[in-house]
């Protein structure tokens, strides 16, 4: 009782020291206290009815945390109940010190003063993570998962309490042990404690509950948020996760069959967990190192877009994964502007699965090149870490990258960042700019390559071969041309065989040699400069011409063969047979002139 006093005397001391309008004693006249153990958090809100029994109107109040606890604390919040509105009301909390006590306290700001004799009731919400111990620290896969956690049966608290009470929500029946101060009781998932009188400030009585959990014990070990923003409408965001299954280990080998099978196999592992993202969030991808996971899903509802994000393989206690998901944003809905002023308006850390603890945060938020004058507003303490540039295409000097780290976040943490910065939108114009400007110089440069020679000698053997070259393909165009006036002269057959127009018949022949000799006789002029420049390939053309005037040799009896036809000279049994002969023997000749053709 002598260290209570003296901690009573120094409360009173450093109180009046953090807010001249606090003297005298506070006190609790009744605390309902509810510890949620129903995940893998531990959720503890207090309900309390502070009173002013000292001499002035109080404006603020003291909270403290167990020192057991304080190392486990991820939020702490308070808010005040009012008559007038549904919901109750924030109120301003910020870390204090008192001088001589060793305690982790904060000041919370009333909404109002508290005169002498009156009465307010505060609301007070403390999220712990990572104090549900698993025990056993193993299990195998057919085991459930029981866990202890070991706390206070008193709300710890710097001032007096008449009366409190404490109830803990389990997630199941299942409770191996529980200690037994007050003479609990137990109901299905539900133990409570008390009523406790006349409790003493900075009271502890160590509580210790042993019981099944067998929800997701997930924890992202780090995870890295990087949002890249874009003043031509969008803005692109993307998280690198590590996540691990921080329950208890699994004890033994894993069996998939048992796992599949039975309903019950591996009961505390996960499978899959949600991701929420904005409602206006599109492109939405999601990979780990092999590629994309397309197991999972997605589900677009009216304000929000779900992801139900499947790993690999089951998460069991021990076990993590590392994955990679993204999406793009609209700017319009969180990019704000006046004149050259911009803020950009955004969720610090987003919704990563349900009851989600974040043992490390890193966001990286990569503002547009010419960026300047950059402040951040976060809704709590973050550590800023020094600038950085980020480098992209048509980039000139790089764009900065503002970089916070926070450690031990909870939901509670989704809440907006304001970013504000300075922007000359006559910087838009750059990067088209710099595209024309290189298309230009690209351009510009291929036309003075091609119009201008820079060699300081001639190669005459270069000409040479572009000489040939020109001849050459010269020659293949008109070979390809003649071959053509045989097919026309084969319809011209079929046509007389059908017609008897002798006259038709004749003047395709007539047709055929003036067109034939014409072709002939420039393929033969080719063949000639080909020979003046010293090609090999002059010989190539001359075997071609003689064999086109095997093709065409073929090409006129088939024509005889189908006036003899027609005179019924021939029978039509002996005509097909030797119009069968006739077009083997032309297309193996035609087929050499295509190798012929292909060596020019």
């Amino acid at each position: 009782m002598a260290r209570r006093s003296l901690l009573g005397v120094l409360l009173c001391v450093a109180v009046a020291r953090c807010s001249a309008a606090v003297a005298g004693m506070l006190v609790n006249d009744d605390i309902k206290r509810t510890v949620d153990l129903s995940t893998h958090l531990a959720k503890i809100t207090a309900e309390i009815t502070l009173a002013n029994h000292g001499r002035y109107a109080v404006q603020s109040f003291i909270i403290a945390v167990e020192p057991e606890l304080v190392p486990h604390l991820a939020y702490v919040g308070a808010s005040a109940s009012s008559d007038d509105e549904d919901e109750d009301s924030a109120l301003k909390i910020q870390k204090t010190e008192i001088t001589g006590l060793n305690e982790e306290l904060y000041q919370v700001t009333l909404p109002s003063k508290l005169p002498v004799g009156d009465q307010m009731k505060v609301k007070v919400e403390m999220t712990f993570s990572h104090v549900l111990r698993p025990f056993p620290s193993q299990i195998t896969q057919a085991e459930r998962q029981l866990v202890v956690f070991q706390g206070n049966h008193y709300f710890y608290t710097p001032y007096p309490t008449r009366s409190q009470t404490t109830r803990v929500r389990l997630p199941s029946k299942t409770v191996e042990s529980y200690t037994k101060l007050g003479n609990p009781s137990k109901t299905d998932e539900v133990i409570e404690y008390g009523p406790f009188s006349d409790v003493d400030a900075f009271s502890q009585d160590a509580l210790k509950i042993h019981f099944e959990n067998n929800t997701p014990f997930l924890t992202v070990s780090s995870i890295t948020r990087i949002i890249e923003v874009s003043h031509w409408g969008n803005i692109a965001v993307e998280e690198t996760v590590d996540l691990r299954h921080t329950g208890a280990v699994l004890k033994g080998p894993f069996s998939r069959y048992d796992y599949q099978r039975q309903s019950d196999s591996g009961i505390s592992s996960v499978k899959s967990f949600k991701t929420i993202l904005p409602a206006s969030a599109q492109d939405v991808y999601y990979r780990d190192e092999i590629g994309n996971i397309s197991t999972s899903h997605l589900q677009v509802l009216d304000d929000s877009v779900e992801v139900e994000v499947r790993p690999r393989f089951p998460l069991f206690g021990g076990w993590k994964t590392h994955y990679i998901i993204g999406y793009n944003l609209p700017s319009y809905e969180y990019l704000h502007t006046l004149g050259d002023n911009y803020a950009l308006k955004m969720r610090l850390i987003d919704h990563v699965y349900d009851d989600q603890v974040i043992d490390s945060m890193t966001v990286k938020i990569i503002l547009p090149e010419g960026a300047k004058n950059i402040q951040m507003d976060t809704p709590y303490n973050i550590d800023r870490m020094p600038d950085q540039l980020h480098y992209t295409y048509l980039d000139t000097f790089g764009r900065p990258v503002l970089v916070a780290t926070k450690n031990n976040l909870v939901e509670q943490h989704i809440q907006d960042v304001v970013v504000y910065y300075n922007f000359n939108k006559i910087l838009m114009l750059q990067e088209p700019l710099l595209v024309v400007g290189a298309f230009y110089i690209l351009f510009f440069t291929v036309i003075i390559y091609v119009r201008l020679d820079f060699a300081i000698t001639k190669d005459p053997a270069a000409e040479v071969r572009m000489k040939v070259a020109s001849i050459t393909e010269q020659a293949l165009t008109l070979v390809n041309k003649r071959l053509g006036l045989y097919r026309h002269m084969d319809e011209v057959v079929n046509r007389y065989k059908q017609s008897r127009d002798t006259g038709a018949l004749n003047s395709g022949r007539k047709t055929l040699e003036a067109d034939h000799r014409a072709l002939t006789n420039e393929i033969s002029s080719l063949q000639a400069r080909l020979k003046t420049e010293g090609s090999d390939l002059a010989d190539k053309v001359g075997e071609v011409q003689k064999l086109d005037g095997q093709v065409k040799d073929l090409v006129c009896r088939a024509g005889q063969e189908a006036e003899r036809l027609v005179a019924g000279k021939v029978k039509k049994e002996a005509y097909i047979e030797g119009d069968k002969n006739l077009a083997s023997k032309r297309l193996e000749l035609i087929g050499r002139i295509d190798s012929l053709l292909d060596a020019l």
